[in-house]
């Protein structure tokens, strides 16, 4: 009996039912003649309110309900997920679903509500967005189940308690992979570049057809057979790609409630694994005041792996990043020259011309790309009308603010080191258009 009461709620159509009742009882004071029309409605509805109750507790149907959730979610990304219900009772059934999805989401209003009829299944997907990465857990699916009467619900409650964990964004990982190898990455606003020159990485002798290059004609064959022959070059491999990601404080700032770094994680995750597919080595590490989460640059068929645990593991306190130890580190662990992807932040021009030197250094021995960020907010608020003397004050600050960022540009230009400068969404875009440049302008 206990368990009776615990799992019976009362729904909002037998309260309008009772408040009727109490309604037409107090008009019976007045016109007597309703009292008994009144006494009757009140049998009728114990006795609707007894075939419901067995119908819903007594009766030998039954709800059975089960969670579907991947191995593991994408951060960053919409996850699909989906509860499977099936109907066991002998009559339709309304039905409002309340699963216990982790705390991480804050989603305190989460139902969804449905009519199944007898013996029927059904699946019911939604989706859910992760914005950090690490532990999430599952709770029970609660099921609340009315009969065509509707006065009284039962709750059925699955313990289908789980823990996921969310990664670095995959989705978005196989998502460029794929635009990247079917020539559709264009579509996404990804420049077309134009090859200058042409690498020396010799790959065979050749007869000339129409349209070859008349610089790469090899004489001493074209003299040996008799006709024209052409050197035919590719583009050169395996080249090291390091993605260095900044831990320090100015990585923290929030854009669409996920942080610089994660962009930047996910970024990096995505690079990598086009870098690898192009048959360059890839490899990861971040910085902050030490160096952390260290992958060396290889294009084995684990290495993605390798990547994807070490950026799902990055972990900070956001302390204040030190350049002086990441030249160092580099200097005597990276021998070979490559790319370095550097995902960072500079607001200020002072920002910057703190860690300029550390930067310069490590532009001599490899090509360095520093990536930083627009402040999206700041270019949404000078958007606004100003509707007195403060807000005008304010969208001259930020104005200021924008164009020192461009001021940084110039500045890391002409030192000879590459830049991006993009909103945190098309940081991914932009990152691969830049290594698809440097590759087609045979820069490493």
């Amino acid at each position: 009996m206990p368990k009776f009461f615990k799992n019976l709620f009362l729904e909002k159509r037998l309260f309008v039912a009772l408040s009727i009742l109490i309604g037409l009882f107090i008009l019976s004071l007045i016109f007597q003649h309703l009292f008994i029309l009144t006494k009757v409605l009140f049998y009728f509805l114990l006795v609707f309110l007894a075939v419901d109750s067995f119908l819903l507790f007594f009766s030998k149907g039954h709800i059975y309900a089960n969670r579907e959730v991947p191995e593991k979610l994408s951060n960053g990304d919409q996850n699909e997920l989906e509860i499977q219900v099936k109907n066991h009772y002998s009559f339709s059934a309304n039905i409002t679903i309340i699963d216990e999805i982790p705390f991480q989401f804050q989603k305190r209003d989460f139902k969804l509500t449905s009519k199944l009829k007898p013996k029927q299944a059904k699946a019911y997907k939604y989706q859910l967005r992760p914005t950090e990465r690490g532990i999430y857990s599952f709770g029970k699916i609660n099921i609340f189940v009315q009969s065509p009467i509707g006065f009284i619900s039962k709750r059925y409650t699955f313990n289908n308690n789980y823990e996921v964990a969310v990664y670095p964004s995959f989705l978005q990982l196989r998502k460029y992979m794929l635009l990247a190898f079917t020539n559709r990455l264009f579509d996404y606003g990804l420049k077309k570049i134009r090859r200058i020159g042409h690498t020396m990485e010799f790959e065979q002798i050749k007869d000339y057809v129409q349209g070859d290059d008349l610089r790469t004609i090899n004489w001493k064959a074209t003299a040996k057979r008799g006709q024209m022959m052409v050197n035919q070059y590719q583009d050169e491999k395996s080249q090291p790609i390091y993605s260095i990601i900044d831990r320090g404080r100015v990585m923290k700032m929030p854009f669409k409630e996920l942080s610089l770094l994660d962009y930047a994680i996910n970024a990096s995750l995505v690079i990598s694994n086009i870098a690898i597919k192009k048959q360059d080595k890839a490899g990861i590490l971040t910085f902050s005041n030490k160096i952390e989460n260290r992958v060396v640059p290889d294009r084995r068929s684990n290495q993605m792996n390798l990547i994807l645990e070490s950026l799902y593991k990055v972990s900070t306190d956001f302390v204040e990043s030190d350049f002086s130890h990441l030249y160092y580190d580099i200097k005597r662990n990276v021998k070979q020259r490559g790319l370095l992807m550097l995902y960072t932040n500079f607001e200020t021009m002072d920002g910057l011309k703190r860690q300029l030197p550390f930067l310069q250094s490590i532009a001599k021995q490899h090509l360095l790309v520093v990536i930083f960020f627009e402040n999206t907010e700041l270019s949404s608020f000078i958007q606004k009308p100003a509707h007195s003397a403060q807000e005008i004050f304010d969208q001259t600050i930020a104005e200021k603010f924008i164009y020192e960022k461009k001021l940084i540009v110039n500045e890391l230009n002409k030192y000879g080191i590459q830049t991006i400068l993009t909103k945190p969404e098309n940081l991914t875009i932009d990152t691969i258009n830049k290594y698809l440049e440097i590759k087609a302008r045979g820069l490493i």
